[in-house]
């Protein structure tokens, strides 16, 4: 297949970012097409590409000759299978499972608090920002527990790049880690070295300064190191 790969993604979509991580990581060329995002209107008007393949209207979308495929957990399966080397799922099937675990996790249990969040930025210290506030707390405390290497799975994954985006956008909401996991703040240290990462992040805090929003530190650290 001599298409080139094509990612649809947004200047503030966390599932893009893993996309765009992997991807880079993978060392792939693609073409990147960011969707205009706007602070009030959102993704709005709506990319024609985005609406005609993913019928949830979001991004990330991929396109590569005759795949169309949407949904982060389904790209990364694709780029897997496209270019196993370097491999982003472990390959002992134990602990890729595991690995795939840790993905949904942080997707399906964690990111849910966040959105919540995202809709309480005025109201921080109600209950049910402090609810989601407790529960995206006791999320990395079981990371950290799970945290037994510099990796979350033991080698670097799908995994990593998961949690780390996922928990990038936790800080900015107003759940982020702190000094009780030690570990987990120095894996996200680890995290910011990689060049695909700061890539990705680098690019995010620069919209995120022109909007004329905050940009926590260790998003400034990656972007200094890009």
């Amino acid at each position: 297949m001599n298409d080139r790969l094509t990612i649809y993604s947004g200047p503030l979509s966390m599932f893009g970012a893993k996309v765009q991580i992997a991807a880079l990581e993978k060392g792939l060329h693609f073409d990147l097409i960011m969707v205009p995002y706007d602070s009030k209107r959102g993704y709005d008007p709506k990319h024609p590409e985005v609406l005609r393949i993913n019928p949830k209207r979001q991004v990330p979308v991929l396109t590569h000759g005759d795949v169309e495929i949407f949904d982060s957990t389904q790209i990364f399966e694709y780029l897997e299978d496209f270019a196993p080397t370097p491999a982003l799922w472990p390959r002992d099937p134990v602990a890729r499972a595991r690995a795939r675990n840790l993905e949904h996790l942080s997707d399906e249990v964690y990111f849910p608090h966040v959105i919540k969040l995202m809709g309480l930025q005025d109201a921080l210290t109600t209950e049910p920002a402090i609810v989601a506030i407790e529960a995206a707390n006791r999320f990395y405390a079981d990371m950290e527990k799970r945290l037994d290497s510099d990796w979350l799975a033991g080698s670097y994954s799908f995994a990593d790049i998961a949690f780390y985006m996922a928990a990038l956008f936790g800080e900015r909401q107003g759940a982020p880690l702190t000094t009780s996991t030690p570990r987990l703040l120095a894996w996200r240290e680890r995290m910011g070295r990689r060049a695909p990462v700061r890539t990705v992040v680098s690019a995010m805090a620069t919209w995120l300064e022109t909007a004329g929003r905050p940009v926590p530190v260790f998003m400034q650290a990656a972007r200094r190191a890009s």
